[in-house]
């Protein structure tokens, strides 16, 4: 992380180069003509900074594996208890909708299972 967005605040101008540009292009390619099913695994903390990828690759992907502290939106979409854990609450309309198309276009969406909430560490 710190090699693509760290060091940009240091550099002016800063913008992407050719290594980035390579693996766009890979990734593009392994999307549109890679072999069924395709799962995909998408972590991070917020959704609303992987809410396009996510609905991007609904329609591409058979299974989407969530990870990350955007785990905790989409367990509060679908009415559980998340304590304390980090919530974007103004995206868990959007997770719902997101896990409704997922539904309707007959593809899962894996989140974990075995999260244990805890108000300190044992």
């Amino acid at each position: 992380h710190a090699s693509t967005e760290g060091v940009t605040k240091f550099l002016e101008p800063a913008v992407s180069g050719f290594l980035l540009a390579k693996e766009l292009e890979y990734l593009d390619g392994a999307i549109q003509s890679g072999e069924k099913p395709m799962a995909a695994i998408v972590g991070g903390s917020k959704v609303s900074s992987k809410i396009t990828v996510l609905e991007a690759l609904l329609d591409k992907c058979d299974k989407i594996i969530v990870g990350g502290g955007m785990v905790f939106t989409f367990l509060k979409a679908q009415g559980l208890d998340v304590g304390t854990s980090l919530v974007e609450d103004d995206f868990v309309d959007t997770a719902k909708e997101v896990l409704a198309k997922a539904e309707k276009l007959g593809k899962q969406i894996l989140l974990p299972s075995d999260i244990i909430v805890a108000d300190a560490f044992a």
